[in-house]
């Protein structure tokens, strides 16, 4: 075993992390729902989501037949939803081609929506203890670090570098350890900033320490300015707190979940009103809200709010699936955009007041 490795086990068996939710009766399922969770958010943001999921969907079974509206429910202000209906994606297939029982080889896991090289590494080697290297996050920083790899961990040619290096360090024994430990690792000591090197257990031949330039790696992305869009949402209200709400297509931005009707920046209110079956002596008040900003990975959205008191439910609304009134204190199961989230919670303040 290498020196990298022998010292991340041995100090693992110290200071390793042992009692996070994923961590007991470890299994396929549950090291997959973990992975996905984890991806790009923080494990105490991540435990409280896990365990609701769990106590709804113990078991990859009880996932795949769950409704869509149920999954995202669950993962609603997690983010990044494209996981979400991956997960039950790949639940799916597992339960109706694969006999419920997950796949043991890295291209068979890999061949399962959502789950990429990583993930099916990390499925492999902590449910199984398979020898398979990962390359999420945290290790892509301890390793960029360690062996001063130069670039965006992004870009091909370092990632190529990084993952070289992963598979040299992964030991043939141990391998579920070694992959809790080295995620430890990046998690506890080699953060992003402020690294804690001086209880390291690997410091001592870490390149970027010796040459004091831990700050520097890993590289980041080059910036760029990101666009911005402006939308308005509309919100129809009835005097039993009821809010429509639109469910958007099943791929793209909020796939699958509910929001308040969106539309161009300059719709006009009666437009749209038309559009929903509303007439206009329906119309108890009508006004525009503060714009607020929602950022996401490659573009910023400001939405304007705009609120619409009805005095009736129109009927039109009732003969089409992908719309619905949405009552917040009823705790409905569906999945909602963090947007969504926000102005019903403002319109139930509004109610209150």
């Amino acid at each position: 075993m290498d020196w990298f490795a022998t010292r991340l086990l041995s100090w693992f068996d110290h200071h390793g992390r042992r009692d996070l939710p994923w961590q007991i009766d470890v299994n396929p399922y549950r090291v997959w729902v973990s992975e996905t969770m984890l991806q790009q958010t923080q494990v105490t943001t991540v435990i409280p989501y896990f365990e609701r999921f769990m106590t709804s969907f113990p078991t990859v079974a009880e996932l795949a037949v769950a409704s869509r509206d149920e999954v995202l429910h669950h993962w609603t202000g997690l983010g990044y939803y494209a996981r979400a209906r991956n997960l039950h994606k790949a639940a799916q297939t597992v339960a109706s081609e694969k006999g419920g029982v997950f796949p043991s080889t890295l291209a068979d896991l890999q061949g399962l929506p959502g789950i990429g090289r990583s993930t099916a590494a990390a499925i492999l080697s902590i449910s199984q203890g398979g020898r398979a290297p990962i390359l999420d996050g945290n290790v892509k920083r301890v390793l960029a670090r360690f062996h001063a790899v130069a670039g965006y961990p992004g870009d091909a040619a370092p990632q190529r570098l990084l993952w070289k290096h992963a598979e040299s360090h992964t030991p043939a024994k141990r391998v579920a350890h070694y992959t809790q430990a080295i995620m430890d690792l990046g998690a506890t000591l080699c953060t992003r900033t402020q690294p804690r090197c001086g209880v390291c257990p690997v410091a001592a031949r870490c390149l970027a320490r010796q040459r004091q330039e831990t700050n520097r790696y890993p590289e980041r992305k080059p910036q760029k300015e990101k666009p911005v869009r402006a939308v308005r949402f509309f919100l129809f209200t009835t005097p039993d707190d009821g809010c429509l709400l639109e469910q958007r297509p099943p791929n793209g931005i909020w796939g699958g979940l509910w929001t308040p009707p969106e539309r161009a920046a300059d719709a006009e209110i009666m437009s749209v009103c038309r559009e929903f079956g509303v007439d206009p002596g329906n119309i108890e008040e009508s006004y525009a809200g503060d714009v607020f900003r929602h950022t996401f990975t490659h573009f910023l959205l400001d939405i304007e709010p705009v609120y619409i008191h009805l005095a009736y439910a129109p009927c039109a609304v009732r003969d089409d699936d992908r719309l619905r009134w949405y009552h917040p204190d009823r705790q409905e199961v569906i999945g909602l955009s963090a947007p969504a989230v926000k102005l019903l919670a403002n319109i139930q303040e509004y109610a209150l007041s």
